[in-house]
């Protein structure tokens, strides 16, 4: 009954689903130059799409119609178990694991897909046979929540199918701030107006974006010459790529701290205000929770930030940053990158 109330009503219904892998797991699964993806985009007729960015984390959206979004998900889970079954060839464990896929489903729609006292999710989990979790808290910076589902690929496929059909009846509510994962952190080290990233024994230059970030943060402020600390310095001295060449190991909160340890330092340059505008929808990754990021924010540039209320009809909020130019570029770049 089930899956014919699904296919009828369906059919002409397109759905989005989104999964959370594990970087690792995604090389295996793209297969060579993502042949494994671009089979199972024609075979199913979804379309499938993994984020890119140096994150520990991939998010996998899967786009289309009801039956070519079961077909995908029954490709994967069957190469899920694939990728088990060769692993398992070259280890002593006995007892097979299951298939685990994490979808992140919008939390307004986590309490159809849980029913009253549980009964929904109890009543999916025993005609399927499969387990599902249902996270409690929200992903970081965001309003969905990870939906764990392990079990054998033939009863994923119907509890997908299960968690489809909650999804069509109970459409999300309000916004939704999608997850977005965190690239994965590496330390960095600045020297000579260079920023680096530790691999291995050498330091390896950083990509731009981290260099202009230093720079941003150094215009107005003459540089401590390397290897010259005073006791308030935050940093360390070592050697970059085995060279005996100074250099600074400086967590990025200390960028802040430059102009108080720099002697003989003038006033700092007059305070000026900067306004932008937020679309409604993207402030709560702004503000984090319980203002934790807008607070690192204000931390990390120095300057002060000021978020308007909503206004009635408006889809922006107004964002006012008093500080130097320094402190009100760091400000936006760091606005920006969340």
């Amino acid at each position: 009954e089930m899956e014919s109330k699904v296919s009828e009503g369906g059919l002409n219904v397109t759905l989005t689903i989104r999964l959370l892998m594990h970087g690792k797991v995604r090389g295996s699964h793209s297969g060579r130059k993502g042949e494994t993806v671009k089979k199972m985009r024609e075979e199913s007729g979804a379309r499938i799409n993994i984020s890119e960015g140096n994150c520990p984390e991939r998010i996998v959206t899967i786009t289309g119609p009801t039956d070519a979004i079961f077909k995908a998900f029954a490709m994967i889970a069957y190469k899920f178990e694939e990728d088990i079954t060769n692993s398992m060839s070259n280890s002593t464990a006995t007892s097979k694991p299951p298939v685990t896929l994490r979808l992140v489903v919008p939390a307004s729609q986590c309490g159809s897909l849980i029913g009253k006292g549980g009964s929904k999710i109890k009543e999916i989990r025993e005609s399927t046979g499969a387990q599902v979790q249902v996270a409690g808290d929200m992903l970081p910076n965001s309003t969905e929540r990870a939906v764990t589902i392990s079990g054998t690929p033939d009863a994923i496929i119907q509890c997908v199918k299960q968690i489809c059909v909650v999804m069509l009846e109970s459409p999300p509510k309000g916004a939704t701030i999608p997850y977005r994962p965190k690239p994965a952190s590496t330390p960095v080290i600045f020297a000579g107006g260079q920023a680096y990233t530790i691999q291995g024994q050498y330091a390896i230059p950083h990509p731009d974006q981290l260099t202009k970030l230093h720079q941003l943060a150094m215009q107005q402020t003459p540089f401590t010459p390397l290897g010259q600390t005073t006791p308030a310095f935050p940093g360390t001295l070592g050697s970059v790529a085995g060279k005996q060449r100074s250099f600074i190991a400086l967590p990025l909160p200390a960028l802040t701290m430059f102009p108080c340890i720099c002697p003989g330092l003038d006033a700092s340059p007059p305070a000026s205000t900067h306004e932008l505008t937020i679309p409604n929808d993207l402030i709560g990754c702004i503000i984090g929770r319980q203002g934790t990021k807008i607070n690192e924010i204000r931390q990390m540039s120095g300057a002060q930030i000021k978020i308007a209320n909503a206004t009635e009809g408006s889809s922006e909020r107004q964002i006012t940053i008093t500080g130097t130019p320094a402190n009100i570029s760091l400000a936006q770049y760091l606005i920006n990158a969340r």
